[in-house]
């Protein structure tokens, strides 16, 4: 039996996954990844267990303020 599920659109969510954060900001995943390598402690990252998540408004702000990736 397949479970119903709603879909949230990306812009509503609080977080998003890796391959979500990339087709939201137009950013590849290899660059996220390295994003996220090299701002371990950035408030716009949640750890879930072992994943990773990005905090859609923080991420947002971080790359307002960014003048290269």
């Amino acid at each position: 039996m397949q479970e119903n599920r709603i879909g949230i659109p990306s812009w509503e969510k609080y977080s998003l996954s890796i391959p979500e954060a990339a087709e939201y900001f137009g950013i590849g995943e290899k660059k996220l990844r390295q994003i996220i390598a090299a701002n371990q402690n950035a408030d716009f990252l949640l750890e879930i267990g072992s994943h990773v998540r990005i905090k859609r408004i923080r991420f947002a702000e971080y790359l307002d303020r960014a003048t290269c990736l």
